[in-house]
This record gives C-alpha cells, structure tokens and sequence, in this order.
C-alpha cells in the first residue's frame, strides 16, 4: 500500500548574489536541496550556505 504524502517536503534553496550579480567569479547559480516540515515552517525558508560560485558564504532563498 502506498503512503499518505507528509508534511516534510523537498525544497531548492538558491544564491541570491549570483542571480543578480552578472559580474561574479563563474558562471551559473548555487543551489541546494533540502527538507522542511510544512506545518512548522510556512514562510519561505532563508539559509547562510557557501557559494561555490561567489567563493563565500551568502545568503540562499527558497526558490520552490
């Protein structure tokens, strides 16, 4: 039998320097994926992760 769907779901959390600085060290955008629980957490989820494209930590933002 199939499971009920849970509250915790699968997110992408991205850079938000490189998506909007064109003069950054490479090209492309950091992203990660991770978990959150639907029912604890509602907002949109903001995390201080190291970017490998910028070479320093900076802020990534719940982007689905």
């Amino acid at each position: 039998m199939a499971k009920n769907k849970g509250v915790r779901i699968v997110i992408t959390l991205e850079c938000t320097e490189c998506r909007s600085n064109p003069t950054k060290r490479s090209n492309g955008v950091s992203r990660y994926t991770s978990q959150k629980n639907r029912r604890n957490t509602s907002e949109r989820l903001e995390v201080k992760k190291f970017c490998c494209h910028c070479n320093k930590h900076t802020v990534h933002k719940e982007i689905k």
